[in-house]
């Protein structure tokens, strides 16, 4: 097979005409030569660092839609499903992955669960890393989010990042906000990348102290727009990533809409093109080719290096996106879960208070970060209640691998004037997450998650709509196409109830989220991300 047009060489930072030879699923030859051709031929996107779960499709259908947009690989994080399900879980998302060509990189979740602050579906010790660690098809430990574990030397901790060490394997970092000496300690633990800085001046430190640099823009946290302007002198050391990214999202795109956005801003395409191909490969050795001869044939055909529109993408050789149709290929599965808590009443949702003033998490568009204020309560028959004239409402995490009490706190910033929303997304324990504008709406939602077996739901006066997550509880045993469909249709009920966020369901689903600050709420109670300790409702 042969492939011509102009190639793109970003190694040596030029592009020739001229004609590319695949044999055998490698490229045998590269010439340079004139032809009619004028698209242009580069390495294949990589996703520097994704959780699959959160597309709410299995790796299988993820593929489907990801080539249609030149991704041929991702460096992907198990960690949800393994919350829920431990290295069944793992085990799950490689196998249904390995039934496509697309190129999962799957690293050995670090932090399972994610602290000891929440209740979790499993726990995956420095023993059961070591075993990850043995198998070929585990790339790397992936993001060490228990980073005052790291700090404070928690030997547990250091185990685990041993490990991966005593085999050759990149270590993933989450630090986000970590700064001067805390951060130098984190680093020199071994720890190479960050792909939660939410600032230009914490993404420069990170980098001049050797770390990589990934920027992240996915459906809730987006900071492509602080990061950018990093790249221009630090593009050797800096990749893309999406982080979470919803159905509805990666049907528009993926890693090329970064490259566009990048591109618009004038940044030298060679240098916006190295970090979204080059630069995963090689840190984390990834078998993915970069249009070389003898490589792997993992390429792109594009339209123009402006809008990156993909004509083409080839994996191992293999056509696997052309005219608009995906050839990645269904693969049937078994769901499997593990979800094992009763249908709530709604007097399980009551705050018995006489508090003037409480703690809430202000929730903040576009970010995983919150912020701690104090705001005046609302009481009714001694019940703490939502107070939609001032947007505070009354939010809960339920545990949903047995049955316990519902941990209550309140949020601002999310707008409901009627009824209540939910998710079985949460996380990162995945436990129920409803937010509401009364008791019974909150006890509606969680319910109809309790009967689905987990999901995504929305519930009015009137109304009740639910996308049914059936495998583990956080993905769908359906197609992009439809989930997307389902869960647009969701994400419109929820801000018709009033919600004024751009993606209040990805938002949702990082309200558990304690390793990031400052307040959030696990199903144990409401949690100081910034002194790693529960605190109070009650101010």
């Amino acid at each position: 097979m042969k492939l011509k047009g102009n190639i793109v060489d970003i190694e040596n930072r030029r592009i020739f005409k001229g004609e590319i030879t695949i044999k055998a699923g490698k490229i045998e030859s590269i010439v340079e030569q004139d032809c009619d051709e004028n698209h242009y031929i580069l390495p294949g996107f990589v996703d520097a660092h994704i959780h699959i779960e959160s597309s709410m499709l299995v790796p299988s259908e993820f593929a489907k839609i990801a080539v249609n947009h030149g991704t041929v690989s991702t460096v992907s994080d198990p960690h949800e499903i393994a919350n829920v399900l431990g290295v069944k879980g793992v085990e799950f998302m490689i196998e249904n992955g390995k039934q496509t060509p697309f190129k999962f990189n799957f690293g050995a979740p670090s932090c399972v669960p994610a602290t000891s602050f929440e209740s979790a579906g499993a726990v995956i010790d420095s023993d059961a890393i070591k075993t990850l660690m043995e198998n070929p098809d585990i790339k790397y430990l992936a993001e060490m989010m228990n980073y005052p574990g790291v700090i404070y030397d928690d030997a547990e901790v250091l185990q685990k990042i041993a490990w991966a060490k005593h085999y050759n394997k990149p270590v993933d970092g989450h630090a986000p906000g970590l700064r001067g000496k805390d951060l130098t300690k984190y680093i020199s633990a071994g720890i190479s990348t960050d792909h939660e800085c939410f600032s230009y001046d914490e993404g420069l430190e990170k980098l001049q102290k050797g770390m990589k640099v990934i920027i992240r823009e996915g459906s809730a946290a987006k900071n492509f727009e602080a990061l950018i302007g990093l790249l221009d002198e630090h593009y050797e050391n800096m990749m893309f990533c999406s982080d979470d990214k919803h159905p509805d999202d990666l049907l528009l795109g993926h890693i090329n809409q970064l490259c566009a956005r990048a591109v618009a801003k004038e940044i030298d395409v060679f240098k916006v093109l190295q970090s979204a191909c080059v630069n995963p490969v090689k840190h984390y050795n990834l078998d993915v080719g970069l249009l070389k001869v003898g490589d792997d044939a993992d390429c792109i055909v594009v339209e123009d290096l402006k809008d990156f529109k993909t004509l083409e993408t080839y994996i191992n050789g293999e056509l696997v996106f052309a005219n608009g149709v995906s050839h990645v290929k269904h693969v049937d599965f078994q769901n499997l879960n593990n979800f094992n808590t009763d249908k709530k009443e709604v007097s399980d949702f009551r705050f018995e208070s006489d508090a003037k003033e409480i703690r809430v998490i202000e929730c903040l568009d576009g970010e995983l970060v919150t912020n701690e204020i104090i705001v005046d309560s609302k009481i009714e028959n001694g019940n703490l209640v939502s107070n939609t004239e001032t947007d505070v409402l009354k939010m809960t995490v339920v545990n949903r691998y047995k049955n316990d009490k519902p941990a209550i706190a309140f949020i601002k910033n999310y707008g409901l004037k009627e009824g209540a929303i939910a998710s079985s997304v949460g996380h990162d324990s995945h436990n129920i997450i409803a937010i509401g504008v009364s008791d019974e709406a909150i006890c509606k939602a969680v319910n109809l998650l309790v009967e689905n077996e987990g999901g995504i739901c929305a519930v009015s006066d009137t109304e009740e709509k639910v996308v049914a997550l059936p495998v583990a509880g956080i993905m769908s045993d359906k197609n992009a196409e439809v989930i997307g469909k389902q869960y647009s249709e969701l994400d419109k009920m929820a801000k018709q109830l009033g919600s004024q966020l751009h993606a209040p369901y990805m938002s949702l689903s990082f309200m558990a989220l304690l390793v990031i600050p400052a307040l959030k709420l696990s199903d144990k109670g409401l949690f100081d991300g910034g002194k790693f300790e529960f605190t109070s409702v009650e101010a």
